[in-house]
């Protein structure tokens, strides 16, 4: 049996079960209660009851979103590697600020009740640090609301007020990337899915041990498939393999790189293309939120495109953005036509919807 801790500290005051039980069922009954405080009480509700798993839905960032069911003893398990990897211990301070409706705000609650946290919810906002002058030693936040904290005059010391900060739910590019070096604290990009119960490895963006691959959490295995994706066991979070679609290159037994998605693979001209890889080249030629895909062509098979949200611009910068593409990508991976679309889809857990985004071009 494993000791699943129904007892939480939430927002500085400690309730045990029945109490806790009480306390949400009372702020779920106030009219002015706000739809994220619904889904975290709801949940924590549904974590000191009785049934063994929790149905979780998982982001649909590679296709219709799905329900999976995920057992309450190796979430457990998850939140132990997560404390153990960096060092939490009881009665640390930890900050939930992302949604509980999905997996990685479920488990910021799950490793509070497991470890002994002290948990603050804030709502998930764009900001979660707006009106924040406090110290954590523990938050996970999505690349977005890291942006969005720079923005603010006083957002590096408010980020180094966090100890350990997990960044998550999409890629950090590289201009954010270069922000977050300047940081005195620990900050980590990790990589995992809800079928992973989220991550199961994470690289360190910043200080004097930064990383440039994804350090696997204790007792994680990885290899590569024959398409050469990430394989992933882990037996204390699942039975058997997990076959990913992401294509990665791996050093050592516990260190990796993802260097694309094989669902979002081009083939053009006979050339397999990952669109992830231009884009990490070029994002510092272009400052509005882009992505590279691709749409059928008789001659290449697939042409390679660029699509960049916003409105479109006039033909000289057009051809100012292919002069520029042009001088740092390979011939092949230059894209063969620009796009401008409005505004860009995005999954429920705030994911890039590529497909959806190319579809309603």
């Amino acid at each position: 049996m494993f000791d699943l801790k129904k007892s939480l500290t939430i927002n500085g005051k400690f309730r045990e079960r029945e109490k806790l039980k009480k306390f949400c069922n009372s702020e779920l009954k106030k009219d002015s209660i706000s739809d994220w405080e619904i889904s975290l009480y709801n949940f924590i509700i549904e974590w000191i009851g009785d049934d063994n798993s929790i149905k979780v839905s998982t982001s649909g960032s590679t296709g219709k979103p799905k329900i999976v069911n995920l057992e309450k003893e190796k979430m457990v398990r998850s939140a132990i590697m997560t404390g153990k990897f960096l060092k939490l211990k009881e009665g640390d301070k930890a900050l939930l600020c992302l949604s509980t409706k999905f997996i990685a705000g479920k488990m910021m609650v799950v490793r509070a009740f497991t470890l002994g946290l002290d948990l603050i919810s804030v709502e998930p906002a764009g900001n979660p640090l707006q009106n924040i002058d406090s110290k954590f030693d523990f938050s996970a936040m999505v690349p977005a609301q890291v942006f969005n904290v720079f923005l603010e005059k006083d957002g590096i010391k408010k980020l180094n007020n966090i100890k350990n900060l997990i960044i998550g739910g999409g890629p950090v590019h590289q201009s954010l990337e270069q922000k977050i070096s300047v940081l005195k604290n620990k900050t980590y990009l990790t990589y995992g899915m809800t079928e992973t119960i989220t991550h199961i490895a994470m690289r360190k963006l910043n200080g004097a041990n930064k990383e440039e691959s994804f350090k696997c959490l204790p007792e994680i295995e990885i290899g590569i498939d024959n398409r050469d994706c990430l394989v992933i066991k882990a037996p204390a979070i699942f039975a058997g393999e997990l076959k990913t679609n992401d294509v990665a290159e791996i050093s050592g037994k516990d260190k990796f790189v993802i260097t694309g998605r094989y669902d979002n693979v081009i083939n053009s001209g006979g050339i397999k293309i990952f669109p992830e890889d231009i884009e990490r080249k070029i994002e510092s030629l272009i400052s509005e939120k882009f992505f590279i895909s691709s749409l059928p062509d008789t001659k290449f098979g697939e042409k390679i495109i660029l699509l960049i949200e916003g409105k479109a611009k006039k033909e000289a910068e057009i051809n100012k953005i292919f002069t520029a593409l042009k001088k740092i990508l390979k011939p092949h991976e230059v894209p063969k036509e620009i796009y401008f679309v409005d505004e860009f889809f995005y999954t429920g857990n705030g994911k890039l919807d590529r497909k959806q985004t190319i579809q309603k071009m």
